[in-house]
């Protein structure tokens, strides 16, 4: 089993990141398959998916055990309560901070393909308390980080989804995009429609009655090296919505790879998977009607992704 101490120069390092190393796991993307795994323990406690953002300390000890029995699979279990991203838990509903790769509910039967999800880690973590399973309130892209809510109960489930469903809640979302929009503050008005195939969204005429009205309010942040930081406020609330309408529009997502084109193939900014991170939620509780609403800064991988772009 290799193992290593963290040295100076290394103390405040992504986890994740510290795994990526060339003499260790040697990417991202095999740190992060060993983290799913439970392949991995910094000083003998075993790490999971949600740690990788976690920093590594003077003198920890981390170690990969590459051939632990039973690790063949992607884990779907907890290893412990806090390994659940909680931003914020009452008796009706929980809101999460769901780290980009993990689905936010699992895929349909018959696209199954053993991906885990915060539903399952939730209905994990409910049922250590005594609870029922969650109920589903709305849902992110797989890749996609940031705020997601689910309810406790039915009933608080179905006084949230008609919030939603009447385009109450604020949902506001930053992303990094190629190109500078211009102008810097507009809305985005499409009629989408999603190809059951293909599995995307595509635009088509008003006139479609399988067409559905997608909306959103944008504004320039920063205007980067070749890209922008945008904040995206939706009003409606279709699959990808961000993601195809930002396309339509020449400005396709940093790391996006299902809404590309031709020329989009060679896009030149390497980034693991679609800039896009769900920074504010808004709703009314459904037990008393209170305003309730959460932010979350932009996630690490995001961060130095605009930094490197300030270069």
């Amino acid at each position: 089993m290799p193992q290593w101490t963290v040295a100076a120069q290394e103390v405040g390092t992504r986890l994740d990141k510290y795994l990526a190393a060339p003499d260790r796991a040697g990417s991202r993307a095999r740190a992060a398959t060993a983290l799913e795994r439970g392949k991995v323990f910094v000083n003998d406690r075993e790490m999971t998916m949600a740690d990788a953002p976690a920093r590594v300390a003077a003198g920890d000890v981390v170690r990969f055990w590459e051939d632990r029995p039973g690790t063949a699979k992607k884990r779907s279990s907890l290893g412990a309560d806090r390994d659940l991203p909680v931003v914020y838990e009452d008796d009706a509903l929980i809101v999460l901070n769901k780290p980009a790769g993990l689905l936010a509910v699992p895929l349909p039967l018959q696209r199954r393909n053993d991906a885990r999800s915060v539903f399952e880690d939730l209905k994990i973590y409910l049922s250590r308390r005594g609870r029922r399973r969650p109920f589903v309130v709305h849902r992110i892209d797989r890749d996609t980080s940031g705020l997601v809510l689910f309810a406790k109960t039915e009933p608080a489930q179905l006084m949230l989804k008609e919030q939603f469903k009447r385009h109450e809640p604020e949902r506001i979302y930053q992303a990094v995009v190629y190109g500078h929009p211009s102008p810097t503050t507009g809305t985005w008005h499409d009629h989408l429609v999603w190809d059951l195939k293909a599995l995307i969204q595509k635009e088509t005429s008003p006139r479609d009655p399988r067409g559905k009205e997608a909306i959103s309010h944008y504004r320039v942040i920063e205007q980067l090296a070749g890209a922008a930081l945008i904040e995206v406020a939706l009003v409606t609330g279709k699959r990808n919505q961000i993601r195809i309408q930002a396309r339509l529009r020449g400005h396709t997502l940093v790391g996006e790879v299902r809404y590309i084109y031709g020329p989009d193939e060679l896009r030149p900014i390497a980034f693991p998977r679609q800039a896009l991170h769900a920074r504010r939620l808004t709703f009314r509780h459904p037990a008393d009607d209170r305003d309730m609403a959460f932010d979350l800064p932009l996630p690490d991988d995001m961060s130095e992704l605009v930094a490197r772009l300030r270069r």
